[in-house]
Parts: C-alpha cells; sequence; structure tokens
C-alpha cells in the first residue's frame, strides 16, 4: 500500500527528527568527549537526517505547501524533542516548557488554516 503524500511526508519527517535530535543533542551525555569527534559524529547523523528530510519535503510538496512542511517539521522537533529531553537526557519537560511547547504548536495551527 502506498500512503498519500502528506502521510509519508509526516513520517519521513518524524524518523529524520529522531536524528537530528540525536545530531544535535546526543552528545551532552559526552561531554568529556572532544569537540572535534562529536562534530563529526554529529555530522555523520545529520547525514542520515538528510537522507529522510529532503525526500519528505520533495513527496510533500504540491499536497502541502512549503509553509505547511516547515510547520509540520517544526511541531514534530518540538515533540521529538520533548520525549529526548526525559528519556535521553533525563531533563523532564517542566510546566512552562509544556505550556511553551503548546502555544508554539497553537501558533502553528493558525498556517493550516486556509484564507477566505
Amino acid at each position: 500500500m502506498i500512503l498519500p503524500a502528506p502521510a509519508a511526508a509526516i513520517g519521513l519527517l518524524l524518523l529524520s527528527n529522531l536524528f537530528m535530535t540525536f545530531a544535535w543533542y546526543g552528545h551532552l551525555r559526552f561531554k568529556s568527549a572532544p569537540l572535534l569527534t562529536v562534530i563529526l559524529v554529529s555530522w555523520g547523523i545529520a547525514f542520515f537526517e538528510y537522507l529522510l528530510q529532503v525526500p519528505a519535503n520533495r513527496i510533500g510538496h504540491g499536497a502541502l505547501s512549503a509553509a505547511e512542511l516547515k510547520t509540520i517539521q517544526e511541531v514534530i522537533t518540538l515533540t521529538v524533542f520533548a520525549g529526548f529531553s526525559a528519556l535521553y537526557l533525563g531533563e523532564p519537560i517542566t510546566w512552562n516548557h509544556a505550556a511553551g511547547f503548546a502555544l508554539i504548536a497553537a501558533g502553528a495551527a493558525i498556517v493550516f488554516f486556509k484564507p477566505l
């Protein structure tokens, strides 16, 4: 079964964000590792993020606008980051983090309202 373009794009964006979150923040558990090492490892991880993110945008564009794709990506990023922060870094999401993320998501929803 072939997924509709928006569903395929969202799935690929979700997977790409898992890689990117590890590339950007995963090294925080390894503060004793040399900075150059964590930069190179992060670039290596980010390569896989791009292998998923670029096709996601290519597949999704047309069914979704570029602004809608970017908005979906940002909401996915916050969602993935919240789980990553709590589960991998051991930093719980506090009420003010959750409230701020919810306000960002509410603002993002405006992108999907069609002009009259």
